[in-house]
């Protein structure tokens, strides 16, 4: 049994008002407020997380690129002959 578009609509109608009978503490526009603040609470969490991985990888970017370049000179200096010639 599927639900039509008239039940839905229903439903979004009156969701607010059956949250706030559920508890009559608190008006539906404050659980509008907490899930907000929670979603942006999760958002942060998210990003800085992000930001950890980011650095992460760029500083193992770094490292790569530091060898790579180390062993691409010393390989040119090999193959020059400047290894036999030093002090």
């Amino acid at each position: 049994m599927s639900l039509t578009q008239q039940d839905i609509d229903f439903i979004k109608t009156n969701m607010a008002v059956w949250l706030a009978e559920q508890s009559l503490d608190k008006p539906p526009a404050v659980y509008e407020i907490e899930l907000m603040r929670q979603g942006f609470e999760q958002i942060d969490k998210r990003f800085d997380e992000m930001i950890r991985r980011h650095d992460r990888h760029f500083l193992w970017l770094i490292g790569f690129i530091t060898t790579v370049s180390g062993l691409v000179i010393a390989a040119g200096k090999l193959w020059s002959g400047d290894f036999r010639n030093s002090p």
